[in-house]
């Protein structure tokens, strides 16, 4: 069950930062909302999941699978590069994260 949370609460992390990016600087009421309540709701399931997991892995999860996520947004919606080197990159975070889901157990 922890695991399930941690892996919602990183998926809420890519709504959050994607929503507060679109919020123009807390000027725009709808992306501010959503990405503060995202936010809000994905450190509350993240330290449900500390209950449980490990520190140091359940953070280094949220992060990792959080900063992959965003990045896949950036690449498939918003026109950032999709150079290889950065896939690549992007790769070993999800090396690392599921690296750490397998030693956890």
């Amino acid at each position: 069950m922890a695991w399930a949370l941690l892996f919602v609460a990183a998926v809420l992390e890519i709504v959050w930062a994607t929503a507060l990016e679109r919020s123009d600087g807390f000027t725009r009421p709808w992306p501010t909302f959503i990405g503060v309540t995202t936010a809000v709701l994905s450190f509350v399931m993240l330290t449900f999941a500390l209950k449980t997991l490990p520190m140091g892995t359940a953070y280094a999860v949220w992060v990792g699978l959080g900063a992959l996520g965003v990045a896949v947004v950036g690449i498939a919606a918003l026109g950032e590069s999709a150079a290889p080197a950065r896939l690549a990159c992007l790769a070993l975070i999800l090396i690392g994260v599921i690296g750490l889901k397998l030693l956890d157990g």
